[in-house]
């Protein structure tokens, strides 16, 4: 039976791909700092992991090689999103932002590479197109990301002589309750009057949850899956048109970018503004 560990299993794309794996007969350890998010998941062994401990990783891929030997495939999908304008982030925001998500990624993937190694697996970090792109009020989750895929291309590289395969997925919006999440995190610290226009974007469901343009955690899982189980893995899968097309304006002129950017923001904001004073 093939065997795989997923991260942030709790909700979201890492829920589905916990899932998914189940249902086509793998055996799944679904592991996250939720421990009650992680209930009804059946089909699954669960573990409560905190990525940024180190000696917590360590005891659960001792579990699992005494449980299996071996792992077909490490999902690393544990993360969130820190939003705000850089100026006004505090320091230990920023310092917990690049813990989760850059280096407890690459501890859970390089602590499973001897297990990976035994049965010629691979290694899926679940990143964004934020890892290729920015986004004004998103600099601390698109800092993590680009830091994460730059390592993990390094990463890939290494180890390309040997059996194991790394793979980096990049959706762009996921129907996740992403925004309602993230909300919480702008709370807490003193917020500038000049970047007023972010607040009110990155408060609105737009930017961070897409709307119409998001898609289903489920069809993230389906990518994560194919990857898992190609013979040979691309280095990247962006999941779905809307990923695709905004990594496409990686191409335009850089003053380009910026203005889109900048007006996208002043669209947002203003949006989200009569949307207040209509519920008001």
């Amino acid at each position: 039976m093939q065997t795989v560990l997923v991260t942030g299993a709790a909700a979201g794309i890492g829920r589905a791909t916990a899932r998914r794996f189940a249902n086509s007969g793998w055996r799944v350890y679904a592991a996250d700092v939720d421990t009650d998010g992680l209930e009804g998941l059946e089909g699954c062994e669960t573990a409560t992991l905190d990525v940024t401990d180190g000696a917590a990783v360590d005891r659960l891929f001792d579990r699992i090689s005494a449980d299996v030997g071996g792992l077909d495939c490490v999902v690393a999908n544990a993360g969130y999103c820190q939003p705000g304008p850089l100026e006004d982030l505090p320091a230990e925001r920023l310092d917990r932002q690049f813990d989760v998500n850059v280096h407890g990624t690459l501890r859970t993937i390089t602590t499973g590479l001897p297990l990976l190694r035994e049965r010629d697996g691979t290694a899926v970090v679940v990143s964004s197109t934020h890892g290729r792109v920015v986004t004004p009020g998103m600099g601390a989750y698109a800092g993590s990301k680009h830091a994460i895929e730059g390592m993990v291309d390094a990463l890939r590289i290494e180890v390309a002589d040997g059996p194991v395969d790394v793979t980096l997925v990049e959706p762009a919006w996921v129907d996740t309750g992403f925004s309602v999440e993230s909300d919480h995190l702008l709370s807490g610290f003193e917020r500038s009057d000049r970047y007023a226009d972010i607040y009110d974007a990155v408060e609105g469901d737009a930017l961070l949850g897409g709307g119409p343009l998001a898609v289903s955690p489920e069809r993230v899982a389906s990518i994560i899956q194919d990857a898992a189980t190609a013979d040979d893995p691309a280095a990247r899968y962006p999941v779905g048109l809307p990923a695709r097309l905004v990594l496409a304006t990686r191409w335009l002129p850089r003053p380009v970018q910026d203005l889109g950017q900048r007006v996208t923001i002043r669209a947002l904001a203003a949006l989200e503004r009569v949307r207040e004073a209509i519920d008001e």
